[in-house]
């Protein structure tokens, strides 16, 4: 049977700004949409495809990224335009598509007949990867930063930036038999779990998009049934929705691994008596994700997360 491996992140608590948002008027706005009836800032699935691939960029594990990001040019510059999934990482787990328009343009007079017209191409991959929007555990109450910075001939350029104190949560998926190299799911995982800025347009805000809490399952199941599993109320977090699925044998406990700071509560204490896989550290549960993957898929024994 073929394996999936689903997970929901958390990350910490921080404050999002500049979020790839568009500028109205003066102000630049964060994403927004409307969740459970409020208001709440989003995250793209893009922008952390878009630090994923950074992350193995720069990593130094020798990943090969066709997709390369250049500081000086501020732009993307290509390894091979043709796409290559066998040896570029990115193009394997992130898919790519080119779209070509057709050599010759079709004409508005009459078509002769037995001729067709002229059509475009498309060269595409999806990707094997799935990642959802990140949605802020809170609503957005608003909040607005005005700043100033001087100009030229003494001018005073006024403009504001809006500006979210929230925790943000978002799941993934990934079905290792769709990759052309199975072993790249350990450095999805590896990244997935060090991620650092995602947010920020303008490079002035930082915003770690590491998990601060983690929700991982390894299954033969089709569906991930445990996608935006954490709820936040009064300041707390609590994943009381998962715990129904589990006790409901919708989701088998041996099946998940829940780790970080939602270990500490009491509600994660009674998923442990009912067989869930806890680790205090990020780190250390996806060490031992990682050995039963590569148990499961019959991988070579890579060398340990550090």
């Amino acid at each position: 049977m073929t394996f999936h491996l689903f997970g929901n992140v958390l990350t910490g608590y921080g404050t999002a700004a500049n979020n790839r948002g568009e500028n109205e008027g003066n102000v630049t706005t964060l994403q927004k949409i409307l969740w459970k009836g409020e208001v709440h800032t989003t995250v793209s699935a893009e922008a952390i495809r878009w630090a994923l691939r950074y992350y193995w960029q720069t990593a130094g594990n020798s990943y090969q990224v066709n997709r390369r990001w250049d500081d000086e040019k501020n732009d993307n510059i290509w390894q091979d335009e043709n796409f290559d999934d066998t040896n570029f990482i990115d193009d394997d787990v992130l898919g790519f598509m080119r779209a070509e328009g057709a050599k010759v343009e079709a004409s508005d007079e009459p078509k002769q007949k037995g001729k067709k017209a002229p059509k475009g191409t498309t060269t595409a991959k999806r990707g094997v990867l799935e990642v959802t929007r990140a949605v802020s555990t809170t609503p957005f109450s608003g909040d607005l930063t005005f700043n100033a910075a001087s100009g030229k001939k003494g001018r005073t350029s006024l403009y504001g930036t809006e500006v979210h104190a929230t925790r943000y949560q978002y799941g993934f998926a990934l079905t290792p038999e769709r990759l052309k190299d199975k072993s790249r799911i350990i450095a999805v995982l590896e990244g997935l779990n060090s991620l650092g800025e995602v947010a920020g347009n303008h490079s002035r805000f930082l915003y770690d998009f590491s998990p601060d809490s983690l929700v991982l399952r390894w299954t033969h199941d089709f569906s991930p049934r445990i996608l935006y599993c954490f709820a936040e109320k009064d300041e707390e977090i609590s994943v009381e929705e998962l715990i129904r699925k589990v006790k409901n044998h919708d989701v088998e406990p041996q099946e998940l691994w829940i780790a970080g700071a939602i270990t500490e509560s009491q509600q994660v204490k009674e998923l442990e008596e009912l067989g869930v896989n806890i680790f205090p550290g990020i780190k250390l549960a996806v060490q031992s994700m990682r050995q039963v993957i590569e148990k499961d898929l019959q991988l070579p024994q890579l060398e340990l997360i550090r």
